[in-house]
């Protein structure tokens, strides 16, 4: 009798973290493509305000994740600005806090990775004939082990969060229940051999992902 009910729960916790994968993969992708064009401009654009600007991106980077979704709820609300959209509860929503919570992170990193690199580079690299989008391309190659950093800090800080999620998600088990979530509710269940299955499966979906960025960072080393 115990392989078939064994069967069952493994199907949920399966599915559980793929959907984990999901919102935490599609919130870093958006992170990204925000945040590496700000922190480059951060990097190499002098402009009055700059330092308080980058001043805010790195208090913001220690944001508690659970003020975060508590914002992204009111303002998602039925009674919020933004409740018509009705996003409220669903993996859209838990993208959203997610996002919010891994851009400054992304902003941050990118910023000092290329501030890192020489500043005649992208003189040198206009002189040489490389427009602007080359020119941005270049120093993102030079600057790639800075920004797979951010990545990978990115992706940790968000996919081990609960606060957040649990607030805007509202832990549902067949929609928006991720693997943090799951955690807290089994505990609080007392199922604590399940906890523990849930957290070692977080445990090599975090090693998984930043083991192929690792990978990728250390290959092309100089």
């Amino acid at each position: 009798m115990r392989c078939p009910a064994q069967r069952k729960r493994t199907v949920p916790e399966l599915t559980i973290a793929a959907r984990t994968l999901v919102v935490s993969g599609a919130a870093t992708l958006l992170a990204i493509l925000v945040g590496v064009p700000l922190g480059y401009l951060l990097a190499r654009r002098m402009f009055p305000g700059r330092t308080i600007v980058l001043g805010m991106v790195n208090t913001a980077i220690g944001m508690p994740p659970v003020v975060v979704g508590l914002v992204v709820w009111l303002l998602l609300v039925r009674s919020g600005p933004f409740g018509r959209l009705d996003l409220i509860y669903t993996k859209r929503a838990m993208v959203l806090a997610q996002w919010l919570i891994a851009t400054p992170i992304v902003v941050g990193f990118t910023a000092a990775a290329v501030q890192a690199l020489p500043r005649q580079l992208p003189d040198l690299l206009t002189v040489l004939g490389a427009g602007r989008v080359r020119t941005m391309w270049l120093l993102a190659r030079e600057a790639r082990l800075g920004l797979l950093v951010a990545i990978m800090a990115a992706f940790g800080g968000i996919v081990s969060e609960v606060g957040a999620s649990m607030i805007v998600g509202g832990n549902l088990e067949r929609s928006t229940r991720v693997l943090t979530t799951a955690i807290v509710t089994e505990t609080s269940r007392g199922q604590v051999e399940r906890a523990l299955a849930l957290g070692i499966l977080l445990l090599v979906l975090s090693f998984g992902v930043n083991l192929a960025l690792t990978i990728v960072q250390q290959r092309h080393r100089p």
